[in-house]
């Protein structure tokens, strides 16, 4: 199945991602802040050539690098644009923010169903519109 990097400052909901998706089957890394996610993908400090995840679900309110800077740095590198993100936000409004990302496929609300979080990894992953 897809390797997926799962993006949250809170550990519990990064633990029941990683419960829910991996029972699919899916490789699940984690990262706790987005200046971690940046290190991860090789971007800031530039580091070509580290694994690139199928798929990333990011949070947006977290500590150090926020989600919508993660998701714009990783839009201006070449190695990472093309990755599809999930928007994971208790944020309902943060729809518009995200416009200008065609790497945004989806957004889950918190608190989220795990049963559409299943089906809209699913429907990513095998490149059908979410």
């Amino acid at each position: 199945m897809a390797k997926i990097l799962v993006v949250d400052d809170e550990r519990d909901v990064v633990t029941l991602i990683r419960f829910v998706l991996e029972k699919d089957g899916h490789e699940i890394t984690e990262a706790f802040n987005g200046a971690e996610v940046l290190e991860k993908l090789g971007v800031q400090p530039a580091a070509p050539g580290k694994p690139i995840p199928e798929l990333i679900i990011l949070d947006v309110m977290m500590p150090e690098i926020d989600g919508y800077t993660v998701a714009s740095r990783l839009q201006e590198n070449a190695e990472t644009r093309n990755i599809p993100l999930i928007i994971l936000t208790a944020k309902g409004k943060m729809r518009e923010v995200f416009q200008m990302s065609p790497n945004v496929k989806a957004y889950i609300d918190k608190p989220f169903d795990p049963k559409n979080l299943r089906e809209l990894v699913t429907n990513i992953i095998n490149g059908k519109k979410a």
